[in-house]
């Protein structure tokens, strides 16, 4: 331990901004990493000095540990922080960053060696009488072992990569006749996720809630716990919605998981910032899960009910002062909840989405907290996890921190891509959650495919969207022409002035007519529906208007003629007149041409030209922002050509099949 002046942070996006952040308010020189995709991000341009490391693919760039070792020997940084992902929980990169005589600003290497195995953590924890889930953690990995271990422990089963987190590599089996697919397809995704195919087996906890503890430690032995936060919104294993305290938690149960956290980082001689995550049942019955060895994404609810700054006592830690907080001190006020805001399509089975978010502004309000790492203009690349921002809102009362929260989500501007907004809301509205009773099961149990299907439009809506893409795209005209008096706008020598638009509604074409009035306001047909709406104000990318004497305030956005984005209370859609922009004769879904949903690597394909494949079966398994992806026959038949390849890097609409359909 020394102290140190200069932090470089070998991260990206929202938590490199989060660590330049308060670095910065300290008086530390912040260096940042970037890769050539990140050439203009938020990140680069907030920190004192920048440096190129390589090209997008993380393993050119943010996970070279030469690379970043270099930047760091290049610009004099005294300390590395790395974030969380990545290298955070990287033993071998903490250990060289010793070796260079750099601060590494998280545990030692050997606590998140140990840590970093779910087989050798759970075996430490069983030692140092931490409740555990009852399973399997030894080294033989034969699928005749696992099998009789599964038995013997009983369905239903979780099949888990030791190495392994995010949900990655983590399977549930309900029967014995499953479990040798489970395996083996946990054994793939583990190892390219992880390098290692090492699995464990545990008891499948029903329906339990998710709890996990943040601990601290320093380098004397002080080890506290800062309460809890309760993780149970859940999407394949993935968190969606943290907060703290957790809703059902009790004096006397924080007490014991508090203690049972701190003797689990006291075991292993733990220091800095982690998380020790348990699974807790309906009698309170609480079970070791696994240990972060990190800063974990949803910090700020931490920070928001004890009001510290986990990044500063990272740092104080890191330079060997003691922690200077006893356990009394720790006291827990209000209630903090975070949704994690992502580019992603809930319609289409939460794909993620690429592309430029063109408009970006932060809904401003009491309580409520920003943690971004994107702007107006920035490109949500396909290389990276596709989350634009952590939205967090603090209250009084749990109660006043969910209202507080819905409506920030509602008032934050975003326009350019699909996002997980109208889901997040629908959470927060969701009965179940609002009575604090959600379990790791609720997104399964209350949200099916009838309730992730894309938003249609109402009526209200469709007329508020062409008045509005009526007056962008009059405006526009007037600006290109000359000598043109507004008397005249809105005006037409011929009679009543019709503006025609054909908007999509679902499967439906729904016309829409928008004809000024002399005395102000527009007649809006919709359909066989016709709307009297009145724009009273329009600046920026906000208006206000009344759609049959009712009063709305939207955001919208027209990039180009024909195209308008509208947000009406979180509910953001796309309309595009289809008579300016008739539909193309590309192939339809299901024509039997398969093309790639987005930018990665097919790591495995299934299928050669030849082949007989009925609808829904696995064509090649595609890894993206993250994630493992089925690329699925979406007709019967046989498969004609194969242009995909294993390994190989695929963009977007690449094609990948034909399948010619039986006549």
């Amino acid at each position: 331990m020394r102290k140190f002046n200069s932090i470089l942070i070998a991260n990206r996006g929202e938590i490199a901004v989060r660590v330049i952040k308060t670095a910065q308010s300290l008086g530390y020189r912040t260096i940042a990493v970037y890769s050539e995709a990140d050439t203009s991000a938020l990140h680069v341009r907030m920190a004192d000095e920048a440096v190129l490391i390589g090209a997008a693919p993380v393993q050119q760039s943010y996970l070279d540990m030469a690379k970043i070792l270099a930047a760091a020997k290049e610009t004099g940084a005294e300390a590395i922080h790395p974030g969380y992902g990545f290298l955070s929980e990287n033993a071998d990169f903490a250990r060289a960053c010793e070796d260079a005589g750099i601060v590494f600003i998280g545990p030692s290497a050997d606590a998140i060696d140990l840590m970093g195995n779910k087989a050798a953590a759970k075996r430490r924890m069983i030692a140092a009488n931490v409740p555990c889930v009852p399973g399997y953690e030894d080294k033989d990995q034969s699928d005749e072992t696992l099998i009789a271990a599964a038995r013997e422990i009983g369905f239903p089963i979780m099949v888990k990569a030791a190495a392994g987190g995010g949900g990655r590599g983590m399977r549930l089996v309900h029967e014995e006749k499953t479990l040798a697919d489970a395996i083996a397809s946990a054994r793939s995704e583990a190892q390219n996720a992880f390098g290692s195919d090492e699995l464990i087996l545990e008891k499948a906890i029903v329906e339990p809630r998710h709890v996990e503890v943040q601990v601290f430690a320093d380098s004397f032995g002080n080890v506290v716990h800062l309460g809890e936060r309760d993780c149970s919104v859940q999407r394949r294993h993935q968190k969606v919605v943290e907060e703290a305290p957790c809703p059902v938690m009790t004096p006397e149960l924080r007490e014991k998981m508090g203690e049972a956290a701190v003797e689990a980082a006291r075991s292993i001689n733990y220091r800095g910032a982690g998380t020790v995550e348990f699974l807790l049942d309906a009698e309170n019955n609480f079970y070791f899960l696994e240990m972060n060895t990190r800063l974990q994404v949803e910090h700020p609810v931490t920070e928001m009910v004890t009001g510290l700054d986990l990044v500063a006592l990272q740092i104080k830690v890191s330079e060997g002062e003691p922690l200077g907080i006893e356990q009394q001190e720790v006291k827990l006020q209000g209630h903090a909840i975070e949704v994690r805001l992502y580019a992603e399509d809930t319609a289409q089975d939460f794909l993620p989405c690429t592309g430029q978010i063109t408009t970006w502004q932060a809904a401003e309000g009491d309580g409520v907290r920003f943690d971004v790492g994107v702007d107006s203009g920035q490109e949500i690349s396909p290389f990276y996890d596709p989350m634009i921002a952590k939205v967090i809102a603090y209250g009084e009362s749990r109660e006043v921190a969910r209202h507080r929260l819905i409506e920030a989500l509602k008032n934050t501007v975003i326009f350019g891509l699909t996002t997980n907004r109208g889901f997040l809301i629908d959470i927060l509205n969701e009965e179940v959650f609002a009575r604090g009773e959600a379990t790791t099961a609720f997104i399964g149990d209350l949200f099916d495919g009838d309730r992730l299907v894309a938003k249609t439009p109402n009526l209200s809506e469709m007329a508020m969207a062409a008045v509005l893409l009526y007056q962008v795209e009059r405006d526009r005209a007037k600006a290109s022409a000359v000598f043109v008096s507004d008397k005249l706008i809105d005006w037409s020598s011929g009679g009543e002035l019709l503006t025609r638009y054909v908007f999509a509604s679902g499967d439906e074409k729904v016309d829409v007519t928008v004809s000024p009035k002399r005395n102000g306001g527009y007649n809006v047909m919709v359909g066989e529906t016709e709307l009297f709406l009145e724009v009273k104000e329009r600046n920026g990318n906000k208006a206000q208007l009344t759609v049959d004497g009712n009063r709305k305030r939207v955001h919208y956005e027209s990039m180009s003629d024909g195209v308008l984005e509208l947000t009406d209370v979180g509910k953001t859609l796309r309309f595009t007149n289809e008579i300016a922009f008739p539909l193309s004769a590309t192939a339809a879904a299901g024509n039997g041409q398969v093309t790639a949903p987005m930018h990665g690597t097919l790591l495995e394909v299934f299928v050669k030209a030849g082949d007989t494949v009925e609808v829904g079966a696995r064509l090649a398994v595609l890894e993206a922002m993250k994630m493992q992806h089925d690329i699925l026959a979406e007709v019967s038949g046989v498969v004609q050509n194969v242009i995909a390849t294993a390994a190989s890097q695929v963009s977007v609409d690449d094609l990948l099949f034909e399948i010619e359909a039986p006549e």
